[in-house]
C-alpha cells in the first residue's frame, strides 16, 4: 500500500528547485520548468510552513511538497478530495494552503481500514483537531466513491495501484475514474502520484512491487473522459531500476515516482 517512510532533512522550495535544476540533465530540467511554470505561490509557501507541521517538515525535501502542491494548483478556498490519505502527510499541507473557507475530505476505504487500524484511529483523532476543522473523514466502500460536494481536485499519493489489487476488491478501474470524474467541478483536477513500474508490465507489479506502468493508469484515466493535462518530474528517480518492491531498503523512500495530472473538461 501506499505508506511512505521517514526521509531527509528540511529545504527552503528555491534550494530545492536549485538543487532539483542541478541533479538533472539539461533535457529533463526544461521539461521540469515547463511543467512547474510560475513561481510557487504565498499561499502554497504560507501552507508548507504552518507550524503545525513542524513533525512533517523533516521529509518535505524528499517529497518536494512546494513543487507538487504548485502542480497540483491548491489554492485558499478550494475543496480537495483526498484518496487514502496514510499518515496524512499530504493532507495536513492541504488543510494549511485551502485555509478556513476551502474543505478536505479524505477517503478511508473501508478494505484499507482493515489493513491500517492504527493510521485510521489515528486521523480519527486528527479529523477532530480544531486545528483541522476543515478536514473531513469519509469512510465508504472502495468501489463506491462520493462527496458530499463538488470538489476542485481529487488527489492520491502512491495508492493508485492498490485499487487494483485483490484486497480492494479489486475495483472496477472504469467505473472508479468514472466517479472521481463525477465528483469534480468542470475545470478540476485529477492528480496521481504513483511508483513506476517497467515500461509495458502493465498491471502485473500491483500487488507484488507495489508499481504500476504509468502508462496504464494515462490509459484508465483518460477512458473516463479526463484530459491529460501534464506531468511532473519532481519526484523522477533514474537510479531506481523498477524491480525491486518499494518497501526494499535499497530503494524505499527514493523510488521513481511519475506525478500525473489530469483535467475535466470545463464543457
Amino acid at each position: 500500500m501506499g505508506f511512505d517512510p521517514p526521509a531527509e532533512n528540511v529545504m527552503r522550495p528555491t534550494m530545492l528547485a536549485l538543487l532539483l535544476t542541478l541533479a538533472l540533465p539539461a533535457a529533463t530540467v526544461a521539461q521540469v520548468s515547463n511543467l512547474h511554470s510560475g513561481a510557487i505561490t504565498a499561499a502554497v509557501q504560507k501552507g508548507v510552513d504552518d507550524p503545525a507541521r513542524a513533525a512533517d517538515s523533516h521529509e518535505d525535501a524528499r517529497r518536494k511538497v512546494a513543487l507538487v502542491m504548485t502542480f497540483a494548483e491548491v489554492k485558499p478556498g478550494q475543496s480537495v478530495l483526498e484518496l487514502a490519505p496514510g499518515s496524512g502527510y499530504w493532507t495536513r499541507v492541504f488543510s494549511a494552503i485551502v485555509g478556513p473557507t476551502g474543505h478536505v475530505y479524505t477517503v478511508w476505504p473501508d478494505e484499507m481500514g482493515k489493513y491500517a487500524a492504527k493510521s485510521l484511529a489515528n486521523w480519527q483523532k486528527l479529523v477532530a483537531t480544531p486545528h483541522y476543522a476543515n478536514v473531513s473523514l469519509l469512510q465508504q466502500p472502495a468501489a463506491k466513491l462520493s462527496v458530499p460536494v463538488p470538489v476542485d481536485l481529487v488527489f492520491t499519493s502512491q495508492n493508485y495501484h492498490d485499487y487494483h489489487d485483490p484486497f480492494m476488491g479489486p475495483v472496477d478501474m472504469a467505473s472508479f475514474d468514472k466517479q472521481v470524474y463525477d465528483a469534480l467541478k468542470p475545470g478540476g483536477l485529477f492528480v496521481v502520484i504513483d511508483h513506476v513500474a517497467p515500461a509495458g508490465s502493465g498491471l502485473a507489479d500491483t500487488d507484488t512491487l507495489h508499481r504500476i506502468d504509468p502508462e496504464v493508469v494515462k490509459r484508465e484515466v483518460e477512458a473516463a473522459g479526463f484530459v491529460f493535462d501534464g506531468q511532473s518530474n519532481a519526484l523522477r528517480n533514474p537510479a531506481d531500476p523498477h524491480t525491486a518492491t518499494v518497501f526494499d531498503k535499497s530503494i524505499r523512500g527514493h523510488t521513481d515516482q511519475f506525478i500525473y495530472r489530469f483535467r475535466k473538461p470545463a464543457k
